[in-house]
């Protein structure tokens, strides 16, 4: 399958620069502003941006990725820097919807469009920014819930880690639709809710290791992000239950897919990331090149299990991550 996708981008590529080449396009600099560059979903978001750049044509991309995933400071100064570079356009996953907003309406003043992607910002999309490109959060963590339901049979006590930074409406929106999905069979409990983690995934899996008692009486567990996924796996894992209990998290890292081939994850809630990193480029260009655009683009997510794993469009979302470096 992976030989596949590479010869289709290669395809891609090859009958671009034909495009490209008989019809000349002004060179285009587009800065690329993630939360971090660590995690394996921004990596899998840049390895998207690059095959845009490249299929696309007439792209330098420029990405300025912190090594943190809440040094809001340092993502204001990557904007501002960027405008005062003076590039074609951004492209941002603003950490905070409400402090992001002010240097992306400097942008707008200086004729520099802005999309927004992954999170969302304060304003209106086709106003005061290009457009915003992401997942419907709500809409994946209802998702998340019906599977659990369907999982536990409409019944059982589940545990929720949730996440404790106010600066992703994304991810408590994630949960606030589980939650409300759940929510819906008198037969589910949710048995804890109460712990919460934002950092890394040793921290994670700290956390969780703290309701371990709570666990082990546990039927059903979810969290909303690729850090508290992993870490508590380590904890059930830790625990000898990662087999035992309904285990639904979100995204895809390496680890949680071979644990979910093993039967210690029951399903993940998988974003594609390496698309939404091309579909922003190839909005942004468009944009610049004096098309038309749409001022929200939806990406939906897919639910991986061990049942459909080996499915091609399943395939598709888990092949390119790899080539992010």
């Amino acid at each position: 399958m992976k030989k596949l996708i590479v010869n289709l981008i290669a395809i891609i590529i090859f009958i671009s620069g034909i495009w490209t080449g008989a019809i000349p396009q002004e060179r285009l600099k587009i800065a690329v502003v993630p939360k971090s560059g660590t995690a394996l979903f921004w990596k899998s978001v840049h390895s998207g941006v690059k095959l845009g750049a490249l299929a696309l044509g007439g792209v330098e991309v420029v990405w300025k990725a912190s090594p943190s995933e809440d040094d809001i400071n340092q993502q204001v100064q990557m904007v501002e820097q960027s405008i005062d570079e003076n590039v074609s356009a951004i492209v941002l996953a603003p950490l905070d919807r409400e402090i992001l907003a002010a240097p992306v309406a400097k942008a707008a003043k200086k004729k520099i469009p802005v999309i927004i992607f992954d999170s969302a910002l304060k304003g209106t999309p086709g106003k005061d920014f290009a457009s915003y490109v992401g997942i419907d959060n709500r809409k994946a963590g209802i998702t998340a819930g019906e599977q659990m339901s369907k999982l536990l049979n409409k019944r059982g006590n589940v545990v929720l880690l949730r996440y404790r930074s106010k600066q992703s409406n994304n991810i408590t929106n994630r949960e606030e639709g589980f939650l409300e999905a759940i929510g819906k069979h008198r037969g589910i409990r949710v048995i804890d809710m109460s712990h919460s983690v934002s950092g890394t995934v040793n921290e994670a899996m700290d956390e969780s290791m703290k309701m371990a008692e709570v666990l082990k009486g546990a039927d059903g567990v979810f969290c909303s992000y690729e850090q508290s996924t992993l870490g508590m796996l380590l904890a059930l894992q830790k625990l000898g239950i990662a087999k035992k209990v309904v285990f639904i998290g979100f995204d895809t890292p390496a680890a949680a897919i071979e644990a979910l081939k093993k039967g210690e994850m029951s399903a993940l809630i998988a974003q594609d990331p390496s698309r939404m990193g091309y579909i922003c480029m190839k909005t942004i260009v468009d944009k610049l090149r004096g098309k038309k655009i749409d001022e929200n683009v939806d990406v939906n997510v897919q639910v991986i299990t061990r049942e459909n794993i080996n499915n091609p469009d399943i395939q598709k979302v888990l092949a390119l991550p790899g080539i992010s470096d």
